[in-house]
């Protein structure tokens, strides 16, 4: 309590039941937004402020915690999933006979059961997020394990089957996970931390095949390949079970004063303390009928055309470069490399400026540019330049729109709505991506990469159709509750109009949407 004695104002309100007797009782997600709002006229207006330093203490404490742990589950989630690129060239195709359009099978059966779970992103609010997280994790590492034992083609299709249900119940459940403890404008770069785990996952893939397969195992070097990959996953369970938060106010590494600045963030976030449990079957269906979650989930569609395909195709897409099995492995590393760089740096700076949508027009034609010079060039060093922009701008941009989604849903269930949406509808496009490189179009692969830059593109046109959008609706909110920044004076008496307001980032009179 020391922190809030030193301002002269009082503390947050500790329980749901305090946020509740002032808003006049429980209310659902969407109508905290309003009701909080008009609280705030009356109440006193600084009541959920917190001290500037306190509050930054606090949010460094999540960001050397929380960010780092899921950023390290997804890079072993990745590397399960697409080491079997690695794993292609490594000697699997000749033991499992992986002829004609057996090896595309591989990869769309992991997408369809992927699709088919999506349902399981809800589970993050209603199971508490260690359990489910660990029980993913745990689930996916032994069937990832269990790859190396397979004998055929079809043990494989099995493991691929089980490995992509799996793992559909943790990776699209991070971001709305990582909204409980960041607000809007934090949001970015903290999902970005945690997706630049594709991109390192699969440079940490080119590298460690790379030095298992130049090796002289007695057992085959793919298999040896999905064992070691497997089997850390499995001791990474425990791991999220004992040190995953539920949430910001039961983080154990909290102490209780700056458990209760977690919760007055909460409460500045959404009017409420408690996010875990239940689901607001009205906001369901307003978000299933609202247009931007459409919007990102084309664009998600349109990058998974090529998220998907790249890590898997690349290894051999270099071998047909005229490049060796072992030198191949090594070359899938630096583009995704800088690609991991550049998708937190591009995040930071879409967060400093809340522009998403040029952010993402950008990112879009620089992977564009790429696949271009992929699809047209012959030179091998130019077609190497254009792995680089492809990885460049494809992985930036899934980091770009997955915050996006959250920033413009005004309540949890919406905004976990929003990445079901997102995931359903997204997750369809490996179905076309992991399908569109066949052997018979090698060395060059020009239908493949053609269609890359197609859909990079489109996904630039659809950020300027979603931001136009946006602008839009942010003026007719201008016209209904006047400016956002004189609305913010009016309820919190800040001159400045910097002052938090109850659920801000539910809908009401200060809710606008980040373009």
């Amino acid at each position: 309590m020391r922190l809030f004695s030193k301002l002269g104002r009082d503390p947050p309100p500790t329980t749901t039941d305090n946020v509740e007797e002032q808003n006049g009782g429980r209310l659902s997600d969407t109508e905290k937004g309003v009701e909080g709002a008009q609280v705030e006229d009356t109440a006193q207006p600084h009541r959920h402020h917190v001290h500037p330093d306190a509050e930054r203490a606090v949010v460094r404490k999540l960001d050397w915690r929380v960010p780092p742990l899921v950023m390290s589950l997804y890079l072993i989630s990745f590397l399960d999933r697409s080491n079997i690129g690695n794993a292609r060239i490594a000697g699997m195709t000749p033991d499992l006979d992986l002829y004609g359009n057996r090896y595309q099978w591989l990869l769309t059966i992991f997408y369809i059961t992927y699709i088919l779970f999506e349902f399981q992103t809800i589970m993050w609010k209603i199971v508490p997020p260690h359990m489910w997280a660990s029980f993913a994790i745990l689930s996916w590492g032994l069937i990832a394990t269990l790859q190396s034992a397979t004998q055929s083609w079809s043990g494989e299709m099995a493991c691929r089957f089980f490995l992509g249900a799996t793992e559909a119940g943790f990776g699209p459940g991070i971001p709305y996970l990582l909204s409980f403890f960041y607000l809007r404008h934090e949001l970015g770069l903290r999902i970005g931390f945690f997706l630049s785990a594709a991109p390192l996952a699969t440079s940490f893939a080119g590298a460690l095949a790379y030095g298992i397969t130049s090796g002289h195992s007695k057992l085959a070097n793919w298999r040896l390949l999905f064992l070691v990959e497997g089997l850390p996953t499995i001791l990474m369970a425990p791991v999220a079970f004992f040190f995953l938060p539920d949430s910001p106010d039961k983080a154990k590494f909290l102490n209780e004063e700056e458990k209760l600045i977690a919760k007055a963030r909460g409460v500045r976030q959404v009017g409420d303390t408690e996010r875990i449990g239940g689901v607001v079957w009205k906001d369901v269906g307003a978000a299933l009928l609202d247009a931007k979650c459409w919007f990102t989930a084309l664009m998600y569609f349109s990058c998974n055309v090529s998220f998907s395909s790249l890590p898997v195709f690349l290894p051999t897409i270099l071998t047909d470069m005229g490049f060796n099995a072992i030198d191949s492995q090594g070359l899938t590393a630096p583009p995704f490399f800088i690609s991991f760089l550049i998708t937190i740096f591009s995040t930071y700076v879409a967060d400093r400026i809340q522009q998403r949508g040029y952010m993402l027009m950008f990112l879009s034609c620089v992977g564009g540019i790429g696949y271009v010079l992929l699809a047209t060039c012959k030179t091998v060093g130019v077609r190497y330049f254009g792995v680089f922009l492809a990885a460049a701008g494809v992985f930036p941009c899934i980091a770009n729109i997955l915050p996006w989604v959250l920033n413009n849903q005004g309540s949890d269930t919406r905004r976990g709505t929003g990445m079901v949406i997102l995931n359903v509808i997204g997750q369809c496009g490996p179905l076309l991506g992991t399908n569109i490189f066949p052997t018979s179009d090698g060395p060059r692969y020009v239908k493949g990469q053609s269609i890359c830059a197609a859909f990079i593109f489109f996904n630039g046109l659809l950020a300027f159709g979603l931001r136009t959008l946006l602008v839009w609706e942010n003026k007719k909110l201008d016209e209904k509750y006047g400016p956002q920044v004189a609305r913010v004076i009016s309820q919190t008496g800040d001159p400045a109009g910097k002052e938090s307001v109850v659920a801000e980032e539910n809908y009401g009179p200060t809710f606008r949407y980040i373009l």
